[in-house]
């Protein structure tokens, strides 16, 4: 049996955070203004007023190492997809807000589909260099067929441009310490009036996975008293930087909106995916089994990732729910 890796774990859990809040219903006041995590978004939006939605994101951490050492880097984040429901005419596809295909119930909403950049490693050495990585995501859409042969109706999905650059450097603070600088930039050329729009237009939930081999992260929490002076030099904005693996590694970092201590984990007794890793997996659990069957309804039609929530819960033994009790998905969390 393979079992996933924790450190994906950990990011796929910061990713998902707040993707979709309890009670995981569209018609929730809460899930009205939903991707508050990690958003990077057009200058436009930014620049016109809104400050607090920030059109970069800065990670700053140190790593001790020769010049031969070499760094992996990976940028992931979400995209929001709109997806509207369809119903198919004598004419053509009609727009509409519902369609129950098959006793299946599709509600028009938003989702997100998942995006990453990845840069093979490149040594200490060539990373005193500025860097720089393109992202270049064009507007498209796509098309899933609902019935035989789409004759029920269909799910268009759409989604926005997204361009940006990630500027990657290393600079010698002395002979074998470095300070690695990336930093994540959204320049999609976007001009609008409302917050909905441009976050079509963001990196979502954006954080970065550094790998290191043959050097050393130093952590930013807790850095040894010698390197304090040199810790409080590195400037991190909008995201924090953790060491991730098991406690006394120190070769991978997880640079996350989300506030974390060095070596978090998930919870062994975790189920999944609950979008919600600061919470008691418990709680969560408990309040979606006591859902009517009508709001379980809206749920699993509300998006495919709480239906497949909502089915996990359900099929969870007694004993299951016991070993959860005072359990969170990913231990050491918090907000940023």
């Amino acid at each position: 049996m393979t079992h996933p890796d924790p450190i994906d774990e950990i990011a796929r859990a910061v990713l998902y955070e707040g993707y979709v809040l309890w009670p995981y219903r569209r018609s929730a006041v809460k899930n009205r203004q939903r991707w508050t995590f990690g958003g990077v978004f057009p200058p436009g939006w930014t620049d016109d007023g809104h400050p607090d939605d920030p059109s970069h994101m800065q990670t700053q951490c140190l790593v001790i190492g020769p010049d031969d050492a070499t760094l992996e880097i990976e940028i992931r984040f979400l995209h929001v997809v709109e997806r509207h429901v369809t119903q198919r005419t004598a004419a053509r596809l009609e727009p509409v807000d519902e369609l129950t295909v098959d006793g299946q119930r599709h509600l028009s909403w938003e989702e997100a589909t998942e995006r990453w950049v990845a840069e093979l490693p490149l040594s200490l050495a060539e990373l005193r260099e500025r860097r720089q990585l393109k992202i270049d995501v064009p507007s498209g859409q796509a098309l899933e067929l609902l019935g035989p042969g789409g004759t029920a109706g269909a799910l268009l999905r759409g989604w926005g441009e997204l361009t940006g650059e990630i500027v990657l450097k290393a600079e010698p603070l002395t002979s074998q310490l470095h300070r690695v600088t990336v930093r994540i930039v959204n320049t999609t050329p976007w001009k609008g009036a409302e917050r909905a729009d441009a976050l079509r237009h963001s990196l979502v939930s954006t954080h970065t996975v550094l790998r290191a081999a043959g050097a050393e992260f130093v952590s930013l929490t807790d850095p040894p008293a010698a390197l304090e002076p040199f810790a409080g030099t590195c400037e991190n904005d909008g995201t924090w930087p953790a060491l991730v693996g098991p406690v006394g590694s120190n070769d991978i970092v997880l640079s996350s909106p989300i506030l974390l201590e060095d070596h978090p984990r998930i919870a062994p007794e975790s189920p999944g995916d609950l979008f919600d890793g600061g919470e008691i997996d418990e709680l969560l659990i408990l309040n979606i089994l006591s859902l009517t069957d009508e709001e379980r309804q809206e749920a699993r039609a509300s998006d495919p990732r709480t239906r497949e929530l909502i089915e996990r819960c359900e099929g969870l033994t007694p004993q299951q729910l016991m070993q959860l009790h005072g359990r969170s998905d990913l231990r050491a969390m918090g907000e940023r």
